[in-house]
């Protein structure tokens, strides 16, 4: 198991942004279907194809996205899910994170909405002490992780960029995701690696997780269709902070085409004040 620390210092908004997301996964208390029997490889080289896939997507324009993140820690695991767009060619996105009933101690609560742009990350009913009718916003360059975590979603067009470090990547075989014919890739992806070949809007994350965590490698299973875009990826993360946790990241991707709006907030309903660990 790869572990990870994370040690780039962030500035307040960021740090308390992430040690509240560490604390939604440890104080609340989760799949994919098996490949075919096609083993045959492609014709391309494995890790050259997984690494073309986030160019596929910036080719197709844009997707729908679901997203699971599960986090496990000291025998507490739990599961946090997003859906949402995503426009590939202008790198924006937007996701409503559902946090599983019992992380605020009730039966029922608001998703946070999440806005992906380069270089922040921008959340509203957030909680932790911030109005419902304030966003915060993050500037993920400062995460230690590069908000590969800390939103409760890896961002999909992040989690496509990374894989631009793939290394050590063999086929496993052919099998169908939401019903589309794909082929299995698996192997480590090098954080690092990835932030030096990553495109502008996405290099500073990439560069804040490289120096954050102890490590690069990353686990990924990665699921590719016949004209190589990205429909399926899952990543293993596993860091060190108050514990070992280990998190599971998986993005689905489908409906390509379908167009995605990013309206940023005016700077007026951007919240400024201190948010509660």
């Amino acid at each position: 198991m790869v572990v990870h620390q994370h040690r780039r210092r962030r500035g307040p908004a960021g740090e308390a942004v992430l040690a509240a997301g560490v604390a939604l996964a440890v104080t609340a208390m989760s799949g994919c279907a098996g490949d075919g029997n096609d083993d045959r490889p492609p014709a391309a080289d494995p890790a050259a194809v997984v690494r073309g896939a986030a160019d596929a997507l910036v080719r197709t324009g844009s997707a729908r996205a679901r997203t699971a993140m599960e986090m496990a820690t000291g025998g507490t695991r739990v599961t946090i899910r997003g859906e949402g767009g995503v426009d590939f060619k202008n790198r924006m996105g937007q996701l409503l994170v559902m946090l599983p009933a019992d992380v605020k101690g009730k039966a029922e609560h608001r998703p946070i909405t999440e806005l992906l742009v380069p270089g922040a990350l921008y959340m509203k009913n957030r909680g932790a002490g911030v109005p419902d009718d304030k966003w915060v916003r993050v500037d993920t360059t400062t995460l230690g992780d590069g908000n590969l975590v800390t939103g409760g979603a890896t961002d999909p067009l992040v989690a496509a960029e990374l894989l631009r470090g793939a290394q050590q990547v063999t086929y496993v075989g052919e099998t169908e995701v939401a019903g589309a014919k794909v082929r299995h890739y698996r192997g480590t992806t090098d954080i690092g690696r990835a932030a030096g070949s990553a495109s502008p809007g996405v290099r500073g994350a990439l560069e804040a997780a490289a120096k954050g965590f102890s490590k690069d490698a990353v686990p990924f299973d990665a699921y590719l269709d016949e004209e190589g875009r990205l429909r399926k990826v899952r990543h293993r993360f596993t860091y060190v902070n108050n514990g070992v946790i280990d998190v599971s990241s998986t993005t689905l991707l489908y409906g390509f085409g379908t167009p995605v709006t990013v309206v940023l907030p005016a700077s007026g309903d951007i919240y400024a004040g201190k948010i509660a660990d």
